[in-house]
């Protein structure tokens, strides 16, 4: 079995990395982990633990530090590397939409415990649950989370996750925080804690004095768009559902918090406020195709985008995009013309090196 610290020394050699002190350090952690399952799948296998009444979770990683360090490049590595069945890698967002419809499930049964239930039908044949972006913003979240993890960990199921937040920040000045405290310390105890602590911010980097914005949509602009993508991993891409409010909104390929989908794809569709928060908050970056020029005859059309424009910049967001027309002239006339002279300026403004940057 090829080890994490192997794999990462095949991309330097091929020059598809470039050496970064930070990551190597954490290579180490990640290869004790994958050690340590495969040791528990091997006497699995052996029947060593047939007389065991449960399964054993080794233990886990918690991966937490700043945007574009390569957090998720090493988990995916990690992921893909380590040899065992059992394997499961998630956005942590998703996870959760995906807890909160199985929840709503069981208690349409009439369970008066739906946690359980949901977290082993969860583990059914789990050893290892991957997580990118681990991120408390909810207080539905919060207050099950704790319970939640706590069974997995019952179940034997080892967790490696990474956070932009150290984990004594996670849910931070939310509601009734008190209660969410013992997960923190839950964490702590089942997980390593590590700091990847690069003084790189290779995603911007990879960006830094490139273009952002194409236009018009030619075979030139669509090539440099793709090649970005498959710079960013868009080759590993799926698809990621979000359910907002029993609404279930589709981003058409998700890979490594980069989304990629066209105008048509999030504003020709009757997508709201909330839509767009709840994108906002799951991607690090966007990659929007084919804008095309704004008038009256697209006018739902222009006021969803300027909605998605406004959450993705509250939220440093980053931006790549190809659209017909610079922004000052995607929409210059028709009723609201003047107010997208905001959102034009915000679309030049995101395009700036650094500007999404932690």
């Amino acid at each position: 079995m090829t080890t994490v610290t192997e794999a990462y020394r095949a991309r330097l050699a091929s020059d598809c990395l470039t050496a970064d002190p930070a990551q190597e350090a954490l290579l180490p952690l990640l290869d004790r982990v994958a050690d340590e399952l495969g040791g528990r799948e091997s006497a699995k296998a052996s029947g060593f633990q047939l007389f065991r009444r449960r399964k054993e979770a080794a233990r886990g990683l918690y991966i937490w530090g700043g945007v574009g360090r390569g957090k998720s490049m090493l988990m995916d590595m990690f992921f893909d590397t380590i040899g065992i069945a059992g394997k499961r890698r998630a956005h942590f967002h998703a996870f959760m939409q995906d807890i909160h419809a199985r929840l709503h499930a069981v208690r349409l049964t009439g369970a008066t415990d739906a946690i359980s239930p949901v977290a082993d039908q969860v583990s059914e044949g789990l050893s290892l649950l991957c997580f990118d972006e681990m991120q408390i913003g909810d207080i539905t979240d919060a207050m099950i989370v704790g319970r939640l993890f706590e069974r997995f960990f019952r179940n034997g199921v080892t967790v490696v996750t990474t956070s932009n937040r150290v984990p004594d920040d996670l849910y931070k000045d939310g509601l009734q925080r008190e209660r969410f405290l013992p997960f923190i310390a839950l964490i702590k105890e089942k997980l390593d804690i590590h700091h990847l602590e690069s003084e790189t911010d290779w995603r911007q980097n990879r960006l830094a004095g490139e273009r952002r914005y194409f236009s018009p949509v030619d075979s030139e602009a669509l090539s440099a768009m793709d090649a970005i993508w498959s710079d960013f991993g868009g080759d590993s891409a799926e698809p990621l559902d979000l359910v907002v409010k029993g609404r279930t909104v589709t981003l058409p390929a998700f890979a490594r918090g980069v989304a990629r989908a066209s105008f048509w794809d999030l504003c020709g569709k009757p997508l709201g406020p909330g839509d767009y928060l709840a994108i906002a908050e799951s991607v690090r970056m966007l990659m929007l195709d084919r804008i095309p020029c704004l008038s009256r005859a697209n006018f739902n059309e222009a006021k969803r985008f300027v909605t998605l424009i406004d959450a993705l910049y509250e939220a440093r967001v980053g931006l790549i995009a190809s659209a017909e027309a610079v922004p000052e002239r995607l929409y210059i006339e028709g009723e609201g013309a003047f107010e997208f002279e905001r959102t034009a300026s915000r679309l030049v403004e995101m395009q700036s090196d650094g500007w999404a940057a932690d």
